[in-house]
């Protein structure tokens, strides 16, 4: 490898490294709770998260390197992620999750549906992105900042878990409409287009 090359490929291992990170602040928002530190401190450890999020795949499509391994494992290291979360929450705030609890329930059920249906149909699990999905793990990273950091946002935190249920059912949609593993795919309406179009290649 020459000189040139090297820092391209440092580079290039970024998002990855992004995506790592996130995985790693899974158990480590559950030890900070466990451990006693502040909340302030789980706020910035959703923060840090969200950014990582946010910032993977920007900098995976502008490096050329925006691969499905790359989207896969961005998807599931976000479930991962905030797994972590709701066992940091259930530790911090039984109450917010008591109270929440048949919209989570309603959530987690349709997540654990997602995967069961993409692994049978793709062998892999589904890897969207849609604009509903960026909205709701933005709304749903604020809300968790805010209920940790300060004992509010109850009220956005529920609206983040409805959005949360609409965005799976999208997904599940996908999934149904789509006669192939697709990444990437923003809304309904662009997966029946790639469906036409695949139905079409064949």
């Amino acid at each position: 490898m020459n000189r040139t090359t090297a820092p391209r490929q440092s580079l290039r291992a970024l998002p990855w490294s992004l995506v790592v990170l996130r995985l790693a602040l899974a158990p480590g928002i559950v030890w900070a709770a466990a451990s006693g530190r502040p909340d302030a401190v789980l706020s910035v450890c959703v923060l840090i998260a969200l950014l990582s999020d946010i910032y993977d795949g920007v900098i995976a499509r502008r490096l050329g390197c925006d691969t499905p391994a790359i989207r896969v494992a961005d998807s599931l290291v976000d479930t991962v992620f905030y797994l972590g979360v709701l066992a940091a929450l259930w530790l911090r705030k039984a109450a917010v999750v008591r109270r929440e609890w048949p919209l989570l329930a309603i959530l987690l059920t349709l997540e654990c549906v997602r995967y069961v249906v993409d692994l049978r149909k793709f062998g892999k699990s589904s890897s969207y992105h849609s604009y509903l999905a960026k909205t709701w793990g933005l709304v749903m990273a604020i809300s968790l900042i805010l209920v940790f950091a300060f004992s509010r946002g109850g009220l956005l935190l529920g609206i983040a878990l409805v959005l949360g249920i609409l965005c799976d059912v999208e997904g599940l949609a996908m999934s149904a409409i789509l006669p192939q593993w697709q990444h990437d795919v923003k809304t309904i309406p662009r997966a029946l287009a790639l469906r036409r179009a695949m139905l079409a290649g064949k």
